[in-house]
């Protein structure tokens, strides 16, 4: 959803945090989407009317443009920070916004929110590949596809500046916007005043209307908890596989509905009434398998088990529906 007021073609080219150019760690287990995503040669990308020059090739897949974030954020003059542990990139924008990418996941950070992108980022050929009209928007640009000249066309947004004669209304009837939207999108409330010279940013992002489904700190405590007693010396793929069945079972009416009611009831977790769930120390990547396992990124489809077949043997085990085997883990349902 974008509305405001164009400004003229201008071009931002900034050097970009030198992490970004060099080889990212390996793909998860999932499928990588940088398999289905094809190279779309045939695309052309503008900015303010001007053919864009891109060394890496532009990605399609389901229909959808895939950039560089790297290339994305320079043509908007924007900051990257990429943290090859985590495989997250954080971008801070001219307007001050904070967006945060990671790879595979479908939720994208975006300053103090979580919001369910319509496509998910992925790595292809050691560079992270994003959603262009979904970023383009959090950039605070406007897109539109031109299907007779198969281009992409990129317009920079000003944002509207407030004056003694034209304030926050008289914004809002110009752009169309509501006055809760242009507050909630500038991280102001209705008692603020609002000072002349106060530039508003006026490109409400499509994905705002897609908030994520929260998650609190106890959960997030809880399942990098369970999963470092159960897989902490598994791959980080292993250790997502896990987190993922917890949260399939809080899915599943089965199971409680909670994690803390998951992973406490019955006897399928010990370490819950041993002790050793208390003492566990989660590690750095059993914390980002949980978090990202939160955030929506699953590598096990529908499991609501997982065992080591070596161990677990009998006709239970025997009668469920193996999905995949990570290391010494087999998930099934």
């Amino acid at each position: 959803m974008i509305r405001g007021s164009k400004r003229t073609c201008r071009h931002v080219l900034i050097a970009i945090c030198a992490m970004l150019l060099l080889t990212i760690g390996p793909l998860s287990a999932m499928a990588a989407q940088d398999g289905k995503a094809a190279v779309a040669d045939d695309v052309t990308i503008k900015l303010d009317g001007e053919v864009i020059q891109i060394s890496d090739p532009v990605r399609k897949l389901d229909g959808r443009l895939f950039l560089p974030v790297a290339k994305v954020a320079e043509l908007f003059g924007a900051k990257v920070k990429w943290d090859n542990k985590t495989e997250e990139a954080t971008i801070h924008t001219t307007y001050g916004d904070v967006i945060v990418f990671g790879n595979e996941v479908p939720v994208v950070y975006f300053n103090e929110g979580r919001y369910i992108l319509g496509e998910i980022p992925f790595i292809a050929e050691g560079r992270m590949y994003i959603p262009l009209r979904d970023t383009a928007e959090l950039l605070h640009a406007s897109v539109k596809w031109n299907d007779a000249e198969n281009t992409a066309e990129l317009t920079t947004v000003e944002p509207a500046v407030v004056t003694a004669e034209a304030g926050i209304d008289e914004i809002s009837k110009t752009t169309g916007i509501s006055k809760t939207e242009l507050l909630a999108r500038n991280g102001l409330d209705s008692k603020d005043t609002i000072k002349a010279g106060t530039k508003l940013r006026v490109v409400i992002p499509s994905v705002l209307d897609h908030k994520a489904k929260p998650f609190t700190e106890e959960d997030l405590e809880l399942l990098a908890k369970i999963t470092q007693v159960e897989a902490g010396n598994e791959s980080y793929e292993g250790q997502l596989g896990v987190a993922n069945v917890i949260l399939n079972r809080v899915k599943d009416p089965r199971f409680p509905s909670s994690i803390k009611g998951v992973i406490y009831s019955g006897k399928q977790f010990p370490p819950a009434h041993n002790g050793m769930l208390d003492k566990a120390k989660p590690n750095a990547s059993v914390l980002r398998a949980a978090k990202d396992a939160l955030n929506g990124k699953n590598n096990v489809g529908k499991a609501v088990y997982f065992f080591n077949p070596k161990v677990s043997t009998g006709s239970f085990w025997d009668s469920l529906d193996v999905i995949v085997t990570i290391g010494h883990h087999s998930f099934a349902k």
